[in-house]
C-alpha cells in the first residue's frame, strides 16, 4: 500500500506562518497585501436530516444467515460458500423489500446464473471464497463477493458463531478495485472521482458489535495506467 498523502504538523504550521506573514527575502518579511478573505464553511440544507435506520436496515450490521445448518467443529472449511451467499442474498432481498438498502435488487437474478456445480459453473457471479482469520479467535472467516455487473459488486464476510450458526459480519456494495487482508485487517480499495487517488477503507473486528467496523478511511496515490491493459486481477493501481 502506497504512502498516504498527509502533511505533518510542523510542516503545516510553517505553511500557515508563511501564508500569514508574507514572503521573505534578504531584507526580511514584506507585506504582500490583501491575500483575499477567508470564508467559513457554509452548511447546506440545515433543516434536513435522515431518518434513523430501522431494524435490519444497516448493511454492515452483523446478522445470522437464516436457513443454513449449524457448522460442525465451528470451522468454515468445507462450508459451501455459494450456499451461504445464496441464503444471505435471498434473506436480505426479502427483508429490504427490493429497495436496495441491504442488497442490490439485481443480485438474486445474477445468482440464477449459478449451476449445481461445485464452483457454480462458468457464469456464476460469486467469487471463489477466501478463508482468513479476521476476528482473532483462531477460526477462519469466509470472504467472498457477488459481481452484480461488470463494475459493481456485493462484498460479503461470514463467521461461525460459538453456537455453530453462520453470521454475516460485513456487507459492502462498491467498485472493488482491490480487497486485501493482513493479520486481522480487511482493506477495500475503491476508485474516487479523482483518478489520481484511490479510497482505502480499513475494517477490523469489533467485539462489541460482533461485526467488522470501519477503523480508517484514507486516500492512496493510484495513477491510472491508461496505456496498459488491465492486469489479471483487473487492478490499474501502480503500487
Amino acid at each position: 500500500m502506497r504512502t498516504r498523502r498527509r502533511l505533518a504538523a510542523p510542516a503545516l504550521a510553517a505553511l500557515l506562518a508563511v501564508a500569514t506573514a508574507g514572503c521573505a527575502d534578504v531584507e526580511g518579511l514584506k507585506d504582500q497585501g490583501d491575500q483575499g478573505t477567508v470564508h467559513a464553511p457554509r452548511t447546506l440544507w440545515k433543516g434536513y436530516f435522515p431518518d434513523p435506520p430501522g431494524p435490519g436496515q444497516q448493511p454492515g450490521a452483523a446478522a445470522v444467515v437464516p436457513g443454513l445448518p449449524k457448522v460442525p467443529g465451528l470451522s468454515m472449511r468445507g462450508v459451501d460458500a455459494l450456499a451461504v451467499v445464496r441464503a444471505d442474498i435471498t434473506a436480505a432481498t426479502a427483508e429490504d423489500g427490493g429497495t436496495g438498502r441491504l442488497v442490490d435488487p439485481r443480485a438474486v437474478q445474477r445468482l440464477a446464473l449459478c449451476t449445481q456445480a461445485v464452483d457454480g459453473g462458468p457464469f456464476c457471479p460469486v467469487r471463489p471464497g477466501v478463508l482468513h482469520d479476521l476476528t482473532g479467535n483462531g477460526r477462519e472467516e469466509l470472504i467472498t463477493a457477488l459481481d452484480v455487473d461488470g463494475r459493481l459488486s456485493e462484498l460479503r464476510v461470514y463467521t461461525v458463531q460459538d453456537d455453530g450458526r453462520i453470521a454475516r459480519i460485513l456487507s459492502r456494495r462498491g467498485v472493488l478495485e482491490g480487497v486485501e487482508v493482513a493479520a486481522e485487517h480487511l482493506a477495500v480499495r475503491e476508485p474516487t472521482s479523482n483518478p489520481v487517488y484511490i479510497s482505502v477503507s480499513d475494517y477490523v473486528w469489533d467485539p462489541n458489535t460482533k461485526s467488522m467496523s470501519l477503523s480508517q478511511l484514507t486516500l492512496d496515490d493510484c495513477p491510472t495506467l491508461t496505456d496498459v491493459p488491465l492486469s489479471a486481477d483487473r487492478q490499474r493501481c501502480a503500487r
